[in-house]
């Protein structure tokens, strides 16, 4: 099946509220930053190269909890992306500033693609070691 993909990210973000809370103030500049930072940390691990899939698009669920590991869904055999969600707890969203709100995007994003990684079995170092960083 071809593929139609109009970019060359290796990684999308997009956030979707689950409560009646306002989302974050700064969240769409926030994830554009993250998906720079994280598509760098990719592309040296060569994280997609053998992988089933082109990219990997993911939404930052804004519910109840943190969660651990993310939700698949099949492989999109049209954009050949792995799409994935995982939650992050709105009250930390809420009184969380813009630095704040930027660890606790890259934490759940990074929970998100180290999770996938080892399911496909993809390098995953440098992301591990960037969590490992943000997490101490």
């Amino acid at each position: 099946m071809k593929i139609h993909k109009k970019h060359n990210r290796k990684i999308g973000l997009s956030g979707v509220s689950l409560t009646k809370a306002r989302p974050p103030r700064h969240d769409i500049e926030v994830m554009s930053e993250i998906q720079n930072e994280l598509e760098s940390l990719m592309l040296s691990d060569n994280y997609l190269d053998d992988a089933p899939f082109g990219w990997v698009t993911i939404a930052l669920r804004y519910g109840l909890k943190n969660e651990d590991k993310p939700h698949y869904q099949k492989i999109n055999q049209n954009y050949g992306d792995l799409p994935l969600s995982i939650e992050i707890d709105t009250n930390d969203l809420i009184k969380a500033d813009r630095d704040e709100l930027k660890r606790i995007f890259i934490i759940a994003t990074l929970k998100a693609l180290i999770h996938a990684g080892q399911k496909y079995k993809l390098p995953t170092a440098s992301l591990e070691m960037k969590r490992k960083q943000l997490e101490q």
